[in-house]
């Protein structure tokens, strides 16, 4: 409960946790199963956590989709919960993008696929990327 009580943690995550602390697996299964059946522990509401957390900080669609595979969280889960954000990555490249090298736009290739690597570090897609470039390029 004390660890469920600082934020949302997946089924996944806890698991690892209370076994890193020397708990039997039997223990941890049936523990993770009660905080389940009591709604304690639900795997959409840390998605949805993870999600808003990862956005507000600059991150993309693909580095959460990482983030949240490897806390065991199921694609259906991943994707019901990143398709309430579509409409708003573009708008959130050109924030992450405006922050870090300013309004005016690249002058020359060398430039232009810097800035492209540093957005696709975090996270964004290709398309999303190119668009943005391109459709400030007409």
């Amino acid at each position: 409960m004390d660890l469920l009580a600082r934020r949302e943690h997946s089924e996944r995550e806890l698991s690892r946790k209370l076994a890193s602390r020397g708990y039997a697996a039997d223990v941890i299964e049936a523990t993770v199963a009660g905080l389940i059946a009591d709604e304690l522990l639900s795997n959409s509401r840390f998605t949805e956590s993870f999600v808003h957390s990862r956005y507000q900080r600059g991150q993309g669609p693909q580095k959460i989709r990482a983030g949240l595979r490897e806390r065991g969280i199921d694609d259906n889960t991943i994707d019901t919960c990143l398709d309430d954000y579509t409409g708003q990555w573009r708008e959130l490249l050109a924030s992450v993008r405006l922050k870090k090298f300013g309004a005016a736009m690249p002058a020359n290739f060398r430039e232009r696929s810097r800035q492209m690597r540093f957005l696709q570090q975090r996270g964004f897609t290709p398309e999303q990327i190119a668009s943005a470039f391109h459709d400030d390029d007409a």
